[in-house]
């Protein structure tokens, strides 16, 4: 038993039963007392029937300890209401996509939260903000937040197998507080400052998984692979450190490690719908048969207008969001990046 088995258990509720959401529940009920909340019913029934959640992540059975529900007031009464009164340390955490994280905050807003994390990665599509600024606008100073981030696919961290992430948040002691919490068995936590650099390390990614997954379907081979994931981290960092983000936070576990395990890895859904672009599937086809949300094809949207507007060069997403919105095949793609003018590789 390593120390951090031998602290004492803590409430912590999951608001999100994807696949994502899932597997961080699994992992951490295994020493704490958690609540996975979704906002289905007919899934969550499912799920408490089966003891797994067989809609998102099927084959992973709960921790006998796991409670599983679609009631949202019980589901933050796990971490404000009497059955957390003695707990010290409970965990809000947001288990949403983009997408969903405003009007999750909405129904939050006013109650008397212990602070949030989040799971998601991306830009809010119709504004461009990044989760942090959502939360701030939403919830205001009043409460604690942060972002928990880093490589990783549900499978794997449902399964058990090492893992190692960064919570990133302006508060010291909610930085501690999740790595007390979180880092323990398999799982690593690293913990920093940097809310935007983490952010946006793990909202670009995505868009560069569908480039290197395009390029791989085209053959293109091992060496377009590199060249794309290392020209992807210099985007990056250009747009992150234009942003406020710290250079160096993207050489870690949100920016190149998160963008290799992105870009190489099957289980990467962004990944993959690189790869059916290839095939010369059409966008919508491609969503419908994913059946889960691949976060990189809004954000190359919101990706691209951001970058305009502020004047940074990125030209491998401009390419990516020319394929999925302007009808562009993806071996135009591939050939209007090979065409571009040579420069400075550290410019």
């Amino acid at each position: 038993m390593t120390m951090h088995d031998t602290k004492p258990v803590q409430n912590i509720t999951v608001l999100g039963a994807g696949a994502w959401g899932t597997a961080v529940a699994i992992a951490l009920a295994a020493r704490h007392d958690v609540l996975l909340w979704g906002r289905n019913p007919a899934q969550m029934e499912r799920s408490a029937a089966a003891r797994e959640n067989t809609d998102y992540l099927p084959g992973f059975p709960f921790p006998e300890g796991l409670q599983v529900s679609a009631d949202f007031e019980a589901a933050i009464a796990h971490v404000t209401g009497a059955a957390a009164s003695a707990d010290t340390t409970p965990l809000l955490i947001a288990a949403c996509p983009v997408a969903g994280l405003r009007p999750l905050l909405q129904a939050l807003k006013g109650r008397p939260i212990p602070n949030i994390v989040w799971l998601c990665k991306g830009f809010e599509y119709d504004t461009g903000l990044l989760p942090h600024q959502v939360v701030h606008e939403v919830l205001g100073d009043g409460v604690a937040g942060a972002a928990l981030s880093g490589p990783s696919f549900a499978q794997e961290v449902a399964r058990g197998l090492p893992c190692a992430l960064t919570v990133a948040s302006s508060s010291a002691a909610l930085r501690e507080r999740v790595v007390s919490l979180v880092h323990g068995g398999n799982m690593r936590v690293y913990a920093c400052d940097d809310m935007v650099g983490v952010e946006v390390g793990g909202a670009v990614k995505n868009i560069l998984a569908i480039a290197t997954g395009a390029a791989d379907g085209l053959g293109l081979g091992l060496n377009a692979r590199a060249a794309l994931i290392t020209r992807g981290l210099a985007e990056i960092t250009r747009l992150g450190t234009a942003l406020g983000g710290h250079a160096g936070t993207f050489m870690g576990l949100t920016g190149m490690g998160d963008l290799i395990l992105t870009c190489t890895g099957d289980l990467s859904r962004n990944r993959r719908v690189g790869l059916a672009l290839a095939e010369g599937k059409q966008l919508d086809t491609i969503v419908r048969e994913l059946g889960h949300v691949a976060e990189g094809v809004p954000c190359a949207k919101a990706v691209r207008e951001l970058a305009r507007r502020m004047g940074v060069d990125m030209p491998i997403t401009n390419a990516v969001a020319g394929v999925l919105f302007d009808g562009i095949p993806a071996a135009e793609m591939a050939g209007q990046l090979l065409a571009r003018d040579p420069r400075n590789e550290l410019a």
